[in-house]
């Protein structure tokens, strides 16, 4: 017992001087309490500042998330959320990236009440493009839709035919250059590079549990416009509301989306009204990662959804289709819609020519345009020559594709073609390369020709002349869009072809040339004419 009491002592003062030794090496650092009272200020002293209550915060509580909360007008703040009440309420990815405070939303609101929406250029309604009247029926069917979807497309439907080219081209191309100063409502999600390694988490903000159609952009070649950025995503939802009148898609289950990966566009950068990221675009790596994580984000949620890629730039078209094709049910209207087109109407042309799909391997084709949608029409016209016997080389042979530097030929430099260009590159003179339309049509005599070039009225007269001079009946196809894009009228492609009667007779229906939308082609005409659709009178 004795042993154990000394054995306890022992104990106890060596962990006393153990302890002692610690304390005298340890650097204790001070609590700040601590800290003050060793500078002449003690603890009891309290806090440096006054305690003064504002009283003129409110708080409100918010029992919405998501889309319930934008549509409320009391509590909606339109594109003035910060980002952190974003995430909180549920509406990231359902409003734009930018943050415009209320100021500079109540600017916007005073520029429509003392302006008006027109922001109408003279020049485009010269050239045959948006109207005043376009743009005041373009907002009428805008509201309508935003209060009654239902009405809208009941009316859509009733009058499609006049009310097609104000929900699409060319009114939705002024819609998309002007979006930023149109916006009022947000329709369809809004990605972008912010939004990186959280897309999973957002797409979920969606508030459809089912969804049969996505329709993306981003924004990188809006019709023949260009470079719009974040305002692409007009396009989106244009064509969405064609998918739906037309084709019996249900409004509840198709998405427009846009991936905002920045813009070259400086004027837009510029625009204080401008709701997309602010820095030049994202290329390279940085650029496939995030589409990368948007495509798994929505097939993963919606895994049977067609995912549509509408007005991507030609660097990237092709090799986004490539890159998903085997994995997720992806389609490019640029590509194959517009290819499908254009190859149907030349079918169709050679049958009123009188002869047989197969003559389509005899046919010199002319390609003004080698972007997505160029590259796209010559690709599957050259594949339906391969179905008629021909090799994809042969076929290939019997194309000249010109861009904006002229033919584009072998004598390119290397760099300058792509895997999709390459091969329709022409096989020729160093002289040839970067010959003009003009000296192209002299030289080849094509018998078709083709216009994607999105640059204007690039068929002169002296163009189609000499279509004229070298063929009964030419086939020609101005597709290019918006319409004052287009590269001629049909009325100008009928003058100079020598063929002044615009109307065709079938049986006892006769047939005007009219233009509309490529996409809903009704039928090919044949000299001088383009297959943008016809009107039908009896």
């Amino acid at each position: 017992m004795l042993n154990f009491a000394l054995r306890k002592q022992h104990l106890a003062r060596t962990a006393q001087g153990a302890l002692k030794a610690l304390r005298a090496s340890a650097v204790v650092a001070l609590p700040e309490y601590q800290r003050s009272a060793q500078h002449g200020r003690s603890f009891a002293a309290g806090p440096s500042f006054e305690y003064e209550p504002d009283y003129s915060k409110k708080h409100d509580i918010v029992r919405k998330s998501g889309v319930d909360v934008l549509h409320d007008p009391l509590y909606n703040k339109g594109t003035g959320f910060p980002h952190a009440e974003r995430e909180r309420l549920g509406v990231r990815g359902l409003l734009p990236p930018g943050t415009l405070s209320m100021e500079r939303q109540a600017a916007r609101v005073l520029d429509d009440y003392q302006y008006g929406r027109d922001f109408i250029d003279p020049s485009h309604v010269k050239d045959g493009g948006v109207t005043k009247d376009h743009t005041r029926q373009w907002k009428v069917l805008q509201e309508l839709q935003d209060r009654n979807e239902t009405l809208f497309y009941k009316v859509l439907l009733d009058n499609f035919t006049t009310m097609a080219p104000i929900v699409y081209t060319p009114t939705v191309g002024w819609a998309c250059l002007n979006y930023h100063k149109l916006y009022r409502r947000p329709r369809g999600m809004f990605f972008s590079a912010n939004d990186k390694d959280e897309m999973s988490a957002m797409i979920w903000n969606w508030p459809a549990q089912e969804v049969d159609a996505i329709v993306v952009t981003d924004g990188s070649r809006i019709l023949g416009l260009g470079d719009l950025g974040l305002n692409g995503l007009g396009i989106s939802i244009g064509k969405l509301d064609l998918y739906c009148a037309a084709a019996g898609f249900h409004p509840a289950r198709v998405l427009p989306c846009v991936i905002d990966v920045g813009t070259d566009n400086e004027a837009l950068r510029n625009d204080p009204m401008y709701m997309g990221l602010q820095h030049p675009r994202l290329q390279g790596d940085a650029y496939f990662e995030l589409l990368d994580e948007f495509v798994e984000a929505v097939m993963s949620r919606w895994p049977k959804t067609v995912l549509q890629f509408e007005d991507f730039q030609l660097q990237y078209a092709h090799t986004l289709l490539q890159r998903y094709k085997n994995q997720h049910l992806v389609f490019n209207d640029d590509i194959q819609g517009t290819a499908a087109t254009a190859l149907a109407g030349v079918y169709g042309a050679l049958k009123v020519q009188g002869k047989e799909a197969h003559s389509l391997t005899q046919q010199r084709i002319v390609v003004l345009g080698a972007g997505s949608a160029g590259m796209g029409v010559s690709t599957m016209m050259a594949q339906g020559m391969v179905k008629h016997g021909l090799d994809f080389d042969d076929a290939a042979k019997q194309f000249w594709i010109l861009d904006k530097n002229g033919l584009i030929t072998r004598k390119r430099p290397d760099e300058e073609l792509t895997d999709v260009t390459r091969p329709f590159a022409a096989i020729g003179e160093d002289d040839i390369e970067g010959e003009s339309l003009l000296d192209v049509v002299k030289r080849v005599k094509p018998s078709i020709l083709i216009g994607l070039s999105g640059a204007g009225p690039l068929f002169t007269p002296e163009v189609l002349t000499a279509m004229g001079e070298c063929n009964e009946r030419p086939i020609i196809f101005p597709m290019s869009n918006p319409t004052y894009r287009s590269e001629c009228t049909s009325d100008d492609a009928q003058k100079y072809t020598g063929n002044s009667n615009n109307r065709l007779q079938v049986s006892q229906v006769r047939l005007n040339v009219v233009l509309c939308s490529n996409l809903y082609q009704l039928g090919p005409t044949t000299k001088g004419c383009s297959p943008r659709g016809v009107e039908v009178h009896r």
